[in-house]
């Protein structure tokens, strides 16, 4: 999934690449594990260095169990969403809850 998603960041930056080994987790065992895991190929030489910077800023971002509620829907938004993933409504105002102290589910939630 990680690999999907660097994938993602450098076709926005216009970076063309390729995802390798993305169906070789089912031969692990057969094949050695560093030969299963997935691959992300930048195609162009030219892009190498931005693409890496990319993946850089990428990986040093810092990890965040926090979520959002929508301020529409109350549908829970990982933090960093901009976006309800529900009904698409702005995140911007929302306040971040901590995962350990948030509410437990209901099923009240509003349908649009």
């Amino acid at each position: 999934m990680e690999a999907q998603i660097v994938l993602d960041l450098l076709e926005h930056a216009l970076i063309p690449a390729q995802l390798m080994n993305q169906h070789a987790q089912g031969g692990v065992g057969d094949i050695p594990f560093t030969q299963a895991y997935p691959e992300v190929w930048v195609i162009r030489d030219t892009d190498y260095d931005r693409g890496c910077k990319i993946i850089q800023h990428y990986e040093a971002m810092p990890h965040s169990d926090n979520i959002v509620r929508c301020p529409s829907c109350a549908e829970e938004n990982p933090e960093n969403f901009q976006l309800c993933w529900r009904c698409g409504c702005g995140l911007e105002a929302a306040l971040p809850e901590s995962v350990s102290t948030r509410p437990p589910c209901s099923n009240k939630n509003k349908q649009q």
